[in-house]
């Protein structure tokens, strides 16, 4: 026979891995074990009340069937949303999407917080906390979500066209061994001891410290970086300049790869294909940008031939991704306190491809505001396609067109 006190010792021992019914299943089989006296005896040794055991002995008697089921169906306290039938449409009429500033919707212009939401329903009348709307929230489907750069815009009719017409270009300047480069200005830079994205290895409990504020430096100011992608060498050059993002100061940055790097790969190179942006210093409507190609054209004797990206698609611009960024990958939790820290970031940065980034500071003073008059434009020496002449042009050397003229 079986003591209260072995009885209160198994029960101890199985108790943590039974739940409600296995409990009170247990405590009728023993009560039935003992005979008479047995459910007092049971009750006492376990705490389980003498009517749950009784209840586990008619279980046992019809069948105790494993559903998986802890009570009997209806069961257990009803659950909130059966009890307070309103309470899911006034969570989701404070939470759900609408027009910004809607006057009749709570909460439009603060944090949506599940404190927050829980002081809202219940100035409404509901009893509810915080944990309750945090699990209701993830029953109904919703979750905290940051924004998604998906939507670019109206898209320009023949936007794919564009690209295919880029790329059949690309590939017939390089059937022909003539260079082509991807050019535009990244991202400028603070210079000084100022917080930079991301994370680097340090000891623990060490990071580098740097200024609160992010105000510029007016000592040291800003690093303005302009590359230029070569896509068939796989290389790039970083013009870092000093005061102003121009055309002038593009130009100047193709110019120094021609002069460092360009002319050394491609010594019998005649023409040279540049992929740009359809905005900023190097946009297919900026005056100053092909009166400065005019100009290298005539210095180097080059024909150059320039393809623009449609608006609104920069991204897809080839030096983007293949170099501007392993660049901030190279210096990402690195404080840029130096204009020589950023060329030597630059120029550091490598990839397991085999990309070679050469880097020079441009010291040169550029002025904005430059006006181009109707007969400056006349003497560039330009040709549009047939296909958006726009965005695709071919710029010549006045020399060669001379001769042409002549002959």
């Amino acid at each position: 026979m079986i003591d209260e006190q072995t009885l209160r010792y198994d029960y101890a021992v199985l108790r943590p891995s039974l739940n409600e019914r296995g409990r009170r299943l247990f405590a009728a089989a023993q009560a039935h074990a003992l005979g008479y006296g047995g459910v007092a005896a049971v009750a006492r040794a376990t705490g389980i009340a003498p009517s749950t055991i009784g209840r586990g002995s008619k279980e046992i008697a019809d069948g105790a069937v494993a559903d998986g089921r802890a009570r009997r169906p209806g069961g257990g306290r009803k659950k909130l949303v059966d009890r307070d039938a309103s309470l899911l449409n006034d969570l989701l009429r404070l939470v759900e999407p609408a027009t910004l500033g809607d006057p009749g919707r709570p909460l439009r212009w603060v944090s949506k917080s599940h404190a927050k939401l829980a002081a809202a329903l219940q100035a409404m009348g509901h009893i509810v906390s915080p944990q309750t709307v945090r699990r209701l929230l993830r029953q109904i489907g919703y979750r905290r979500q940051g924004n998604a750069k998906a939507e670019e815009g109206r898209q320009h009719p023949d936007r794919d066209a564009q690209f295919e017409h880029i790329n059949k270009r690309v590939l017939e300047f390089q059937a022909a061994q003539q260079p082509v480069i991807s050019v535009d200005t990244k991202k400028k830079e603070l210079i000084g001891n100022f917080k930079k994205a991301s994370s680097d290895y340090r000891p623990q409990g060490s990071p580098q410290r740097v200024n609160v504020h992010d105000f510029e430096d007016k000592t040291l100011g800003k690093a303005i970086p302009y590359g230029i992608y070569d896509l068939t060498d796989n290389s790039g050059w970083m013009s870092v300049g000093v005061t102003h993002d121009t055309a002038q100061f593009a130009v100047n940055a193709i110019r120094c790869w021609l002069a460092k790097m360009g002319h050394a790969r491609y010594p019998a190179a005649r023409r040279l294909m540049i992929t740009a942006d359809c905005g900023g210093s190097n946009g297919a409507r900026v005056r100053l940008w092909k009166i400065e190609l005019q100009k290298l054209a005539d210095e180097t004797g080059l024909t150059l031939s320039v393809c623009h990206y449609p608006p609104g698609t920069s991204k897809w611009n080839k030096i983007e991704h293949r170099l501007f960024c392993y660049i901030s990958q190279n210096w990402r939790a690195r404080p840029l306190t130096s204009r020589a820290a950023v060329v030597e970031l630059i120029a550091a940065t490598t990839t397991t491809t085999g990309l070679k980034v050469a880097c020079e500071l441009d010291t040169t003073r550029y002025a904005k505001g430059i006006k181009i008059k109707k007969a400056e434009m006349r003497a560039i020496v330009i040709t549009g396609d047939s296909f958006h002449p726009e965005w695709n042009y071919t710029i010549s050397p006045r020399q060669l067109h001379r001769a042409v003229i002549l002959e």
